[in-house]
């Protein structure tokens, strides 16, 4: 099967572009938007609509296979490319990635992506966000060319095992850390609740006392819910490299701190995402391995993600191998082609780290769904439930798209699951 015509369109994403170091900085919140100018190169305000581009390739037999571009909220911050506006990038598809594409073949997933993905124009790898969205439509319009879902071609081309269990799911609340929790817990997310702690003043406290405050009320909100008497998720906060500000990147003083946050969670295991921010890779991953270990001398569980200077596949393996945290978070639009997201989750998990396939609130319907075809294909510790801040919208699209993959490769397998080891068509 060929590739016929490729279309492209600009779309919106589920929540909006943010200048991170703007908000990190401090700037009033006024309504929904925040008072102030943007510091970082490309923001015309310090928060903007998230935009995508959705890439339309129309196969020889009239199928039609889908790949949304899109990038990380917090886009030209911890390393990442620079902010992904359509208005620049569709001229660039067209000049550039239609011509390559239109006549290609779409047999198999793999050499499509990778060649995508090191593609280079006037010497420069494209934007992750293109590849990002280029690869997903490559492994649809394989999965439409074999008459498969999208998990079988992950599955066959990978020789992986079909394992006939859901994926957890994370649900983050963006700053509505309060009533969205009630929906989690009425909905048993699995993982909850992020809490957006992107702000010292307002959110953590300069002694950290904010959020101690706010853990103490979600373990005491979980248990008080009479209704749910057997849910206990695990709870997952990040916190954007706050703790690290307030005490001077100090990682016994941080370890010291999250031992109170670990009391204060009760019997709940508790994971800290990205506790500081260093500011470039090699440092990020010495201080956190530091804190890592000073939390097994105080013999404290809190675990620890890696997120920001975690971008590649290569940053996967570096923090993976140097074990300088409990779990990567592998932030899909980052990666660029989705191969890389699917080798990152496979890389951690054979090398006893926890793998969350995350990604961003400011993604599209359309990621998200291949995006769990990846995570249940690969079995990732956890999944984020995407796009969006508001958790139902997120949560809907993801846990349903789980059910019917795997409904469908259930009946497909039979009704007894006896379902051969590996995948073979």
């Amino acid at each position: 099967m060929k590739i016929q015509s490729v279309v492209f369109s600009a779309g919106r994403t589920g929540f909006f572009f943010d200048d991170q170091a703007a908000v990190k900085a401090g700037l009033p919140r006024d309504g929904f938007w925040y008072q102030g100018h943007p510091v970082t190169d490309g923001f015309k305000s310090v928060r903007q609509a998230g935009e995508s581009i959705s890439v339309m390739l129309v196969l020889e037999d009239g199928q039609v296979a889908v790949g949304d571009c899109t990038a990380v909220q917090y886009s030209g911050a911890g390393g990442r490319d620079p902010l992904f506006l359509a208005e620049t990038y569709i001229p660039f598809l067209d000049e550039h990635i239609r011509p390559l594409l239109e006549g290609a073949s779409v047999d198999a997933f793999r050499p499509l992506a990778e060649m995508l993905d090191t593609l280079e124009v006037d010497g420069r790898r494209i934007h992750t966000a293109l590849r990002y969205g280029l690869s997903q439509a490559a492994l649809d319009a394989v999965a439409k060319s074999q008459n498969m879902q999208k998990i079988e071609v992950v599955l066959n081309e990978y020789q992986l095992p079909f394992v006939p269990k859901p994926v957890p799911i994370f649900a983050q609340s963006g700053d509505d850390r309060y009533l969205c929790v009630d929906k989690m817990i009425i909905k048993e997310a699995d993982v909850l609740p992020h809490a957006l702690i992107n702000n010292i003043d307002e959110k953590l406290g300069r002694n950290g006392e904010k959020l101690k405050e706010y853990i103490v009320w979600l373990k005491n909100r979980i248990e008080s819910s009479d209704a749910f008497p057997s849910y206990h998720p695990d709870l997952h906060i990040d916190v954007y490299g706050t703790i690290g500000q307030i005490f001077e990147h100090d990682p016994d003083r941080i370890a010291a701190y999250l031992a109170e946050l670990e009391k204060a969670a009760g019997d709940f295991a508790l994971y800290i995402e990205g506790p500081v921010d260093m500011g470039q890779k090699s440092a990020q991953i010495e201080v956190m391995g530091r804190i890592r270990k000073s939390l097994q001398e105080i013999g404290c569980g809190v675990k620890l993600v890696a997120d920001e200077w975690c971008n590649t596949y290569e940053d996967v393996r570096d923090f993976t191998d140097s074990q300088c945290c409990d779990m990567v978070q592998i932030k899909t639009p980052d990666l660029g082609s989705i191969h890389n997201t699917i080798e990152s989750v496979l890389y951690a998990k054979q090398n006893g780290m926890e793998a969350y396939q995350g990604g961003t609130c400011n993604e599209t319907d359309v990621s998200a769904r291949t995006c769990v075809h990846l995570a249940l294909a690969t079995q990732a510790d956890r999944m984020l439930a995407k796009p969006g801040m508001g958790f139902d919208e997120g949560y809907c699209i993801v846990k349903n798209e789980m059910n019917r993959v795997l409904s469908v490769l259930r009946h497909k397998r039979g009704k007894n699951l006896n379902i051969p080891e590996v995948m073979n068509g």
